[in-house]
């Protein structure tokens, strides 16, 4: 069966997968990164597993995987291959699209930034399947995005595209500072570690988390009620200047907190619908694909690099062809 590798490297695990040419997952796993080892320690990990994997697709199907694909967080120069900067995981300019080529015998590999090869993904198989265009949003330990622009993923001049939650929607010297440096974005309002922070605070309970305010607040809690409403606010503020810059036709919210269903999506509807004038309202909908998203992604684009490769060599027969009988015609 043909196949491709796939991996989605995150902070605390890798989720890797075998993904068939529908976008099936033939093969799931999962480990911790180790980033407590270092990152040299990370890498070796990933590559590892990389190896793993491909030996159990040649076992398993019959033949080896064809391509790679890797989502990996942070800075990421995905046309050269590169790892540019993780502040979890220490690396800086890391290789690893040729090192895990290398190690995978010289099969095409792709490399991906997590959230927008997440949005790959959502945008192709999952909720913002034929959108033409829509942003993805996961809400989890911070807040990014992904522009997603007729089947393809904006990245940006310098491949900072979709960074939403670095939106400043409380400006001033009195907003939470953010780990960007600023003061006021989004992530540090919204994400789900600004919601567990506020919860355990107003609940006096250092352990609670966000998941324990959305059921207090869908118990009636009046102070998870006003911990939730102050994020769904913020949210709301940050996602309104992202439609009046991008005019989604559908915005996909994903991440931990969209795991609260209803319980978020009601209220930030209606805090979206009040703060929209003029504008077109986008649809708002939960993620599909959960934390396969990532994996998935990174098949797609694995799976991509082989159609560009047949694209560009049947072009280049045609070329040949076409040249050679230019010559030897009378």
């Amino acid at each position: 069966m043909k196949h491709v590798i796939a991996l989605d490297v995150g902070g605390t695990g890798i989720k890797a997968a075998l993904v068939g040419a529908d976008g099936a997952l033939l093969h799931e796993a999962r480990r911790p990164t180790g980033r407590d080892r270092g990152p040299d320690a990370v890498v070796a990990g990933i590559l590892d597993f990389a190896a793993e994997l491909q030996a159990l697709g040649r076992e398993r199907f019959g033949t080896a995987a064809r391509a790679a694909g890797a989502a990996v967080p942070g800075i990421v120069d995905a046309a050269a291959g590169t790892a540019v900067y993780s502040a979890n995981l220490g690396w800086r300019d890391l290789p690893l699209r040729d090192l895990l080529a290398a190690r995978l015998g010289g099969i095409p590999v792709a490399l991906g930034h997590d959230v927008r090869t997440g949005g790959v993904a959502e945008g192709r198989i999952g909720a913002g399947k034929g959108a033409d265009r829509f942003l993805f949003v996961p809400l989890g330990t911070g807040i990014a995005g992904a522009i997603g622009i007729d089947g393809r993923i904006e990245e940006g001049a310098h491949g900072y595209a979709g960074e939403i939650g670095h939106i400043v929607v409380r400006p001033g010297p009195d907003g939470a500072a953010c780990g960007c440096g600023g003061r006021g974005c989004l992530e540090t309002l919204a994400s789900a570690s600004a919601v567990s922070r506020a919860w355990a605070a107003a609940s006096g309970d250092a352990h609670a988390d966000a998941a324990d305010c959305a059921r207090a607040v869908e118990s009636g809690d009046p102070r998870a009620r006003a911990v939730w409403q102050h994020a769904i606010d913020a949210l709301a503020d940050g996602l309104v200047i992202a439609v009046s810059l991008l005019d989604p036709r559908t915005l996909i919210i994903g991440g931990g907190l969209a795991e609260a269903g209803e319980t978020l999506f009601a209220p930030l509807r209606a805090a979206v619908a009040e703060r929209v004038t003029f504008r077109k309202l986008p649809h708002i909908v939960p993620a599909a694909l959960g934390d396969a998203a990532g994996c998935l992604g990174a098949g797609l684009l694995a799976w991509d690099l082989l159609t560009t490769q047949t694209t560009t060599t049947q072009a280049t027969t045609t070329h040949t062809t076409a040249t050679h009988t230019t010559e030897v015609s009378p």
